[in-house]
C-alpha cells in the first residue's frame, strides 16, 4: 500500500514539475544558484552513504520521496515544502537544517522558495554531490567569471554510440576572456535534441535507437552542440577478452612489474607485463589450475574473480569493488565460458584525450578528462574507466584512477592516460588565485618568438629584458662559433651603430668554418667516432680520421641533413674508400644498431620494447623487430688490409619475433610496411623514409637538438629521451620549427639563424620573480657552462698559449678533434664525450668540485698566464696603464667592460705595492680566469 502511494505520488510530482515548467517562467537557475546551496549545506548529510533519517537529497525522486518525516518537497508548493520550512526554522531550534555550522542566509532561503515555486526544476540526470570547502571556493570562482566566458564547447566534437551497451561521458568545457579554462559540465543545461534516438543519464550518454541526432549545450548565454550517431543499439556486442576483460588487467595494476607482470609471476600466476601475450595471458587464465581460476559454473566462485575483490587473501588487496563494471565484465566473460576471441577481433588502433589542453586557476579546481579509443572495424568507444592514468607533477596537478584532475601548485602538469598500447597525454597549467598579471607587449622577430610568448602567457610569467650588446656578442660567439670574442671584436660590435648589427653578426659567424667545426664535434659524438685496436670492436685511427672528414665536407658545403643522413644509413663498400660504412662498423650488433638509429635520428628510446610493450610510450615488440628488420641483412667482410671492412648488403636474415618465433617483416617506426623489391637493400628504404618528411620524427628531433643547444635544454628534454610520457614543454613551438627546417630543405644554418635573431635567445638571464624558477618556458636565457672542447679552446686564446692535440697541428682547437678516444686530463675533467654510446648524457655539462679544484690549484690557469706573458707585454711591450691593462683583461676574458669598483679595488692594489705590479695583474688575470662568469655562458 505504502509502495503504491509512492509511485503514485512520485508520478504525480513529475507531472507537477512538467506542468510549473511550462505554465510559468522560470527566474531561478538550478545550476548556479540551488545546486550550489544544497551541495554545501544540505548534501553532506544525505546522500546514499549517509542518509540521515531516511533523507536523500542528491536526487529530484529522492527529495520528492522525503525520509522519516514524510515528504521533503512540493514541486510548485514552498509551503507544503519540508525542506524549505527545515531551512527557515530560528537558528536555536534543534530541527533547523542544517544543524551544524551557519544556516542559511535570507537570500538562500528566497532563493530556494522561488525555486519550489517555480516547479523545482531539476535537469535530467544530474546528481548532487557533497562539496569540500575548497571545492566550494572553486565553484565562486567560478560563478564570478561567468561573465568572461568566450566560448563553450561539447568534449568529444562528435559522438558514435555503437550496439546497446555502448556510451560515452558528455564534457562541456568552457574558455574565459583571460585564456583559463574550466570543465563547466555540471552546471550547463545539456539535452539531446530528439530523445527517440540517445538519452542522458549524469551526464553519460546512452543509445535508445538508431538514428541521428545532436547534443545541445546552453550555459550562461553560450551555445554549443555536437553530432550524434546511433547504430546497432537494439544488439548487443560480447564480451571480448582482449577488447575488454584485458583492459582490466592494465587498470587495475595486475599485470605491473611489480604484481603479475614481473618475470617470474606473482604468488604462482603471471601475466605477460602490460599485456604484451594476449594469447599467453589467456592462456594462463583459462588452462593453468582448471576449475579454480575461472569456474563457468559458478563465475562468482572463480578465483580470479574472488581475488580481484579481495573476498578470499590476495597480496595485492582489493583490485575492483564489487558490482562495479570491472567486476560485471569478469563475471560475464566467465559466464559466457571464457570464449577466446576469433582473429577477426577489432583492434585498437589509437586513443584521443579531452581536453587536449587546460589553464586552471587556483587551486582545487577540477576537470573530468575522457579518452576515446577507435578499432580497426572503424568502431570507437569511451575508455575512460579502464584507462591508467598518471600526472608527472603531482603537487602541481593530480588525476585520480578516473581521470578527474585536480589543480594544487602553480605550475604545469601533462596528465598521461595509457590504454592498450597507446599513450597519450593532455597538458594542465594552473595558475594562482587572483593573480595581477598584464599581457605585456613584447617586440617580436619571429616566429619563435611569438609561440613562445603565448606560452608564457598561459603560464603568467613575465619575460626577462634582452640581454645587454657585450652579453650578446659573447652569447652569440661561444653557442655558434665556439669561440670567445677578441677584445676588439666587443668593442667594435658595440660601437656599431646600424640597427640590425646583431642579425649582421649572426649571419658573418655562420659563414665561418668554425660553426661548421662546431656541429660537426656534436654529430661525431651522436655517430660514435672514436677508435679502437680491434676490428671486431670498432673502428681503426685511421678510419675515424676519414669518417670524420667525410662528415665535415658535407656539412662544410652545407648538404642539407636529410640528404647526409640518407647517405650516412644506406652506405656500403669500403670502410676507407667510402667512409661513412663506418657507422656500421662502430657498432656492429644488430640490436644496438637498431636502438642507435632510432634514439640518434628521431630521439626515441625503444629499448623497452626489446623485451616488452613501452610501458610509457607507444612502442611495442612488434614495433621493435619490425624496425630491427632493416638492419638484419648487413654483411661484412675483411679485405688484405686489417684496417678495412667491407660492409654489404646480404640479402638474407630475417628479425625474429621472440614470443611468437615468427619472422618479422621489416616496418617503419610509427609507420607502415613497405614494399621492398627482390634485391633492394632494406636500409636503403630505410633511410629514404627516415631523413623524409614522411617520417614525423625525424626533423622534430633535429629541431629539438639544435634548440637545445642553443638554450641549454630541449623542448622535448633530455633531447634522446622522446616519448609520450615526456612531452615537449611548448608542442606547438617544436611542431613549427620542424616544419620550417622541412620548408628550408633540410638547409641547418637557416633554422641556427631564425633561433639566434629571436628575442628568446636574446634574453637576459636575470631572473624576475615570476620567471624564477623557469626552465623549460625559455622565460630567461640559462645560466651554461662552457663544454669542455670550448672551455679548452676558450683558455688556450685568452692566455696565448697554444694547444697540442694528437693527430693535430700546434694550435688547432679541442673542438677540432676528430676521435672520442683522444683526450687529455682537462678534456676529461670538463666532461668530454668518450663517444662509446648514442645517449646525450655522455656530454657532462654539470659544474663539479674537481673541475674548479683544477682551476684553482692545477696548472691549467697558472702556468698558462706564465707562458702566455699576457700581461707582461702588455707592461713591458705595449707600455698600457693600469686601467687600459685592467679594462683589456676584462674584454679578453668576460667579454665585459670592468666595473668602477673593481677597478679602483685593482688600482689600489697596485698603489700599495708598486713593485709587485706585474704580479698583481697577473693575479687579477688568474682570478678572473677562475670566476663563473669566465667559464660559463650568461
Amino acid at each position: 500500500m505504502n509502495r503504491s502511494l509512492t509511485r503514485i505520488s512520485l508520478s504525480l510530482a513529475t507531472v507537477g514539475v512538467a506542468t510549473a515548467l511550462s505554465a510559468n517562467p522560470v527566474t531561478v537557475d538550478f545550476n548556479r544558484q540551488i545546486k550550489p546551496i544544497l551541495e554545501a549545506q544540505c548534501v553532506s548529510c544525505h546522500h546514499p552513504g549517509e542518509d540521515k533519517g531516511g533523507l536523500l537529497l542528491d536526487t529530484l525522486q529522492g527529495m520528492i520521496k522525503g525520509g522519516d518525516s514524510g515528504t521533503s518537497l512540493v514541486p510548485g508548493q514552498p509551503d507544503k515544502s519540508e525542506i524549505l520550512a527545515r531551512v527557515m526554522l530560528p537558528h536555536d531550534d534543534g530541527d533547523i537544517m542544517p544543524p551544524k555550522g551557519d544556516p542559511l542566509t535570507a537570500e538562500q532561503q528566497a532563493l530556494l522558495k522561488t525555486w519550489i515555486a517555480e516547479g523545482a526544476n531539476w535537469p535530467q540526470g544530474v546528481a548532487l554531490k557533497a562539496r569540500s570547502k575548497e571545492e566550494l571556493k572553486a565553484i565562486a570562482r567560478l560563478e564570478q567569471k561567468v561573465n568572461r566566458i568566450r566560448s563553450i564547447e561539447v568534449l568529444p566534437p562528435n559522438f558514435n554510440l555503437e550496439t546497446k551497451r555502448d556510451k560515452h561521458r558528455v564534457m562541456v568545457f568552457a574558455t574565459f576572456d583571460d585564456d583559463t579554462t574550466r570543465d563547466v559540465s555540471e552546471f550547463a543545461e545539456i539535452k539531446v535534441a530528439n530523445g527517440q534516438f540517445a538519452k542522458l543519464d549524469a551526464g553519460v550518454l546512452y543509445p535508445v535507437q538508431d538514428g541521428a541526432t545532436e547534443i545541445q549545450v546552453a550555459y550562461h548565454g553560450k551555445t554549443a552542440v555536437a553530432p550524434v550517431k546511433v547504430v546497432g543499439a537494439g544488439t548487443d556486442r560480447p564480451v571480448s577478452f582482449n577488447l575488454d576483460v584485458m583492459p582490466i588487467f592494465m587498470a587495475a595494476g595486475c599485470n605491473g612489474g611489480g604484481c603479475h607482470g614481473s618475470a617470474r609471476g606473482k604468488d604462482g600466476f603471471m601475466l605477460s607485463l602490460f599485456g604484451y601475450d594476449p594469447d599467453g595471458d589467456y592462456k594462463r587464465i583459462t588452462r593453468e589450475l582448471a576449475g579454480r581460476r575461472v569456474n563457468v559454473a559458478l563465475p562468482e566462485e572463480s578465483t580470479l574473480v574472488e581475488k580481484s575483490l579481495g573476498t578470499v587473501p590476495h597480496s595485492g588487496n582489493e583490485c575492483f569493488a564489487p558490482g562495479s563494471e570491472f567486476h560485471k565484465t569478469m563475471v560475464e566473460w566467465i559466464a559466457n565460458g571464457v570464449p577466446k576471441d576469433a582473429k577477426e577481433v577489432a583492434t585498437v588502433t589509437g586513443i584521443e584525450i579531452f581536453p587536449k589542453m587546460c589553464v586552471m586557476e587556483g587551486q582545487a579546481e577540477t576537470q573530468q578528462v575522457t579518452v576515446r579509443a577507435s578499432y580497426s572495424d572503424g568502431t570507437d568507444r569511451d575508455v575512460t574507466n579502464q584507462v591508467v592514468f598518471s600526472s608527472n607533477n603531482d603537487p602541481c596537478a593530480s588525476v585520480s584512477k578516473l581521470g578527474v584532475v585536480t589543480s594544487h601548485e602553480r605550475g604545469e602538469a601533462f596528465v598521461l592516460a595509457r590504454f592498450s598500447t597507446y599513450s597519450v597525454v593532455s597538458q594542465f597549467i594552473v595558475i594562482p588565485e587572483n593573480l595581477k598579471y598584464e599581457r605585456p607587449k613584447l617586440v617580436e622577430n619571429n616566429y619563435i618568438d611569438t609561440l613562445v610568448n603565448d606560452k608564457l602567457h598561459k603560464l603568467r610569467i613575465l619575460p626577462s629584458g634582452i640581454c645587454s650588446d657585450q652579453e650578446f656578442v659573447r652569447r652569440v660567439y661561444i653557442d655558434v662559433v665556439g669561440l670567445l670574442p677578441s677584445p676588439d671584436e666587443v668593442k667594435n660590435f658595440v660601437a656599431d651603430a646600424n640597427p640590425k648589427k646583431r642579425e649582421a653578426l649572426i649571419d658573418q659567424l655562420l659563414g665561418r668554418k668554425e660553426f661548421t667545426e662546431m656541429w660537426v664535434m656534436k654529430w661525431s659524438e651522436l655517430l660514435q667516432m672514436h677508435s679502437v685496436d680491434n676490428a671486431n670492436e670498432g673502428t681503426f685511427y685511421k678510419n675515424v680520421l676519414l669518417y670524420y672528414g667525410w662528415l665535415q665536407e658535407r656539412l662544410a658545403n652545407n648538404v642539407p641533413l636529410n640528404e647526409v643522413v640518407a647517405e650516412l644509413l644506406s652506405a656500403e663498400g669500403s670502410t676507407i674508400a667510402n667512409p661513412p660504412t663506418n657507422y656500421y662498423q662502430t657498432e656492429r650488433d644488430t640490436l644496438l644498431v637498431t636502438e642507435n638509429v632510432a634514439q640518434v635520428f628521431m630521439g626515441m628510446r625503444i629499448q623497452c620494447a626489446q623485451c616488452h610493450n613501452h610501458p610509457f610510450d607507444q612502442w611495442t615488440m612488434d614495433d621493435y623487430y619490425g624496425f630491427m628488420a632493416f638492419f638484419t641483412q648487413i654483411g661484412r667482410k675483411t679485405t688484405d688490409d686489417p684496417r678495412e671492412q667491407i660492409v654489404f648488403d646480404r640479402g638474407t636474415g630475417n628479425a625474429v619475433h621472440p614470443v611468437t618465433k615468427a619472422a618479422v617483416m621489416p616496418k617503419f617506426l610509427g609507420g607502415d610496411k613497405p614494399e621492398i623489391a627482390k634485391g633492394e637493400d632494406r636500409r636503403a628504404v630505410m633511410a629514404k623514409w627516415l631523413a623524409s618528411d614522411q617520417n614525423p620524427f625525424f626533423a622534430r628531433n633535429l629541431s629539438n637538438i639544435t634548440w637545445s643547444h642553443f638554450f641549454g635544454v630541449g623542448i622535448i628534454d633530455p633531447v634522446d629521451d622522446v616519448r609520450v610520457s615526456n612531452p615537449a614543454s611548448n608542442p606547438e613551438l617544436l611542431a613549427t620549427l620542424a616544419g620550417k627546417l622541412s620548408e628550408y630543405k633540410y638547409d641547418f644554418k637557416r633554422l641556427v639563424r631564425d633561433i639566434c635573431n629571436s628575442m628568446t635567445y636574446q634574453r637576459s638571464t636575470k631572473a624576475n620573480e615570476s620567471n624564477e624558477n623557469d626552465k623549460f618556458n625559455f622565460a630567461k636565457a640559462q645560466v651554461r657552462r662552457l663544454r669542455a672542447e670550448v672551455l679548452a679552446d676558450a683558455l688556450s686564446n685568452v692566455t696565448n698559449v697554444p694547444m697540442k692535440y694528437q693527430g693535430l697541428p700546434l694550435g688547432a682547437r679541442a673542438v677540432q678533434i676528430a676521435d672520442g678516444s683522444v683526450s687529455d686530463y682537462f678534456l676529461t675533467t670538463f666532461g668530454r664525450a668518450q663517444r662509446t654510446t648514442v645517449c646525450s648524457c655522455e656530454v657532462k655539462m654539470d659544474p663539479a668540485l674537481g673541475q674548479a679544484l683544477h682551476f684553482i690549484n692545477g696548472n691549467a690557469v697558472h702556468d698558462n698566464i706564465k707562458k702566455g706573458k699576457v700581461v707582461a707585454d702588455m707592461v713591458a711591450k705595449d707600455k698600457k696603464s693600469d686601467e687600459e691593462i685592467i679594462q683589456e683583461l676584462f674584454l679578453r676574458s668576460l667579454g665585459r667592460d670592468v666595473r668602477p669598483e673593481e677597478k679602483a679595488a685593482v688600482i689600489k692594489q697596485i698603489q700599495e705595492v708598486p713593485e709587485e705590479r706585474v704580479a698583481v695583474l697577473e693575479d687579477v688575470f688568474w682570478a678572473l680566469l677562475n670566476s663563473k662568469e669566465f667559464y660559463f655562458n650568461h
